[in-house]
Formats: structure tokens, sequence, C-alpha cells
């Protein structure tokens, strides 16, 4: 039995290294056992067995680590026949050229949303959304949609956890979502980050369940609040046509 748990310890660490690169490509040995609270000696051993599977590549000039090969590999066999970052890009594209602003797609991971799929606008000034970033629940246009459409169970897990920042009012909070719930759409000024703004909307597949959240986003120099509520219901066809392809 403590073999066993030795064992199963292993690969959970094993696993926090690689999950540490979902935030950043190039990392460092001290870095990533900050990261995770190890020994460097331990993260040592554990990157070795990594690199020698594959799961990592060392830069030898740096000695820092980067995702391997046997990450590709893998992700080549995900199935992609409900994959929305695929299944939408074409759409999310599309989306785009007619507003001329960044399109994002985000998913809810736990008390966090991920960013899945993003398709940059063309405007030299811009908002840059990289895929893979992963955003509070707490602020932002999608990730009150995220909560706003989630049971009654998800949202008030989230509302009561201890992990709630000081700096987010949830009474406040709770309101926006209520307004979100009458607007079918949420909106955000500055409210994540200095000089951006957005809209977002719920994406429901064929059987009504909420699968994601569709984004539009650029600069408070291009996108006043009057014209978020105006792009709002083009988001909105854009998703219900995008969920009739989701099952």
């Amino acid at each position: 039995m403590e073999d066993r748990k030795l064992t199963v310890r292993a690969v959970e660490r094993a696993l926090d290294i690689l999950l540490c690169f979902t935030r950043t490509s190039d990392l460092g040995l001290t870095e990533i056992a900050t990261e995770i609270g190890l020994h460097k000696s331990t993260v040592h051993r554990l990157l070795a067995t990594l690199e020698e599977k594959g799961f990592v590549i060392r830069n030898s000039s740096t000695d820092k680590y980067r995702l391997g090969i046997k990450i590709w590999e893998l992700s080549t066999h995900l199935s992609q026949n409900d994959d929305p970052a695929l299944l939408l890009l074409a759409d999310m594209e599309e989306l785009r050229e007619q507003l001329g602003e960044t399109i994002s797609l985000y998913l809810r991971d736990g008390d966090e949303r991920l960013r899945i799929q993003a398709v940059q606008s063309n405007q030299a000034v811009r908002r840059v959304a990289p895929v893979g970033a992963r955003l509070p629940l707490t602020v932002g246009a999608s990730s009150k949609v995220l909560v706003a459409f989630s049971s009654s169970e998800q949202q008030e897990e989230l509302l009561n956890s201890p992990d709630w920042p000081n700096t987010v009012d949830v009474t406040h909070y709770r309101e926006q979502i209520a307004e979100v719930q009458r607007n079918g759409y949420s909106t955000s000024y500055e409210e994540r980050e200095p000089g951006a703004a957005a809209v977002a909307v719920p994406i429901f597949d064929r059987t009504g369940a909420l699968r994601a959240s569709l984004s539009l986003s650029g600069p408070v120099s291009r996108l006043s609040m009057d014209k978020l509520h105006e792009y709002a219901p083009v988001l909105i066809q854009a998703a219900q046509e995008m969920g009739f392809k989701l099952r």
C-alpha cells in the first residue's frame, strides 16, 4: 500500500511539472521547483525521467525546459469530432472579419476559465488573446457568462468559496450575474485589464447544455459601452449558429 502511495505521488508530481507549462513555454529547474513547491533534487529526477520519455526537452544552452515531441504526438490523437476549438474556428474567423476585433472561445475549468481558441484582430492596435491562458471566474465578460449560465449549485460553490478575492464584492457580482441572465450577454470595460473592453455570450449545444463562452474584445478606444451593446446581438446570433454544430 505504501509503495502504491509513493508511485501515485510521483505521478502527481510529474503531472504538476507538465502543468507548469500551461502558463509559459520555457522554465528553469528553480522556477519549476518553486512553482510546485518541491525540492530541486526531486524535480530534477522527475524532469530527467520526463526528458528520457520525450515529454520535455532541455535546452543545453540555457538549461531551461520546454514541452517535448511526445506531447504533440498525444495531442494528434485527441478526438476532433466535437472539439469546439476546431469546429468553431471558421465561424470565429468569419466573425472577426465582420466585426474587426479579436474573437475568443472559453471553457470553464473549475474556478477558472480557459481560452481554448482565439482569432486575433487584424488591426494595428488590437488586443492579443493567447490560447491556453487561464483567467479567474471572478472578473471579465466571459467569466460572468460561464457563471451566469451554469447550475445554481456551481454558482453557489464559487460564490461561497473561501478563495473568493477580497477585491471583488460578492453582492455586486451576484447582481451582475442576474443582469447577464436577463440580457443573455455580458460586458466588461477595463474590468480585468486596463484599456481593454469585451462582450461575451454563451454557446449552448443542441441539447441545451452550456458548452462555452464566445467573446469579442479590443481596445476601449474603439469599443465604447454603446458599441459593446451594439455587437451583442451579432454575437448572440453567431453563438446560436455555432451551438448547432455541437452535440
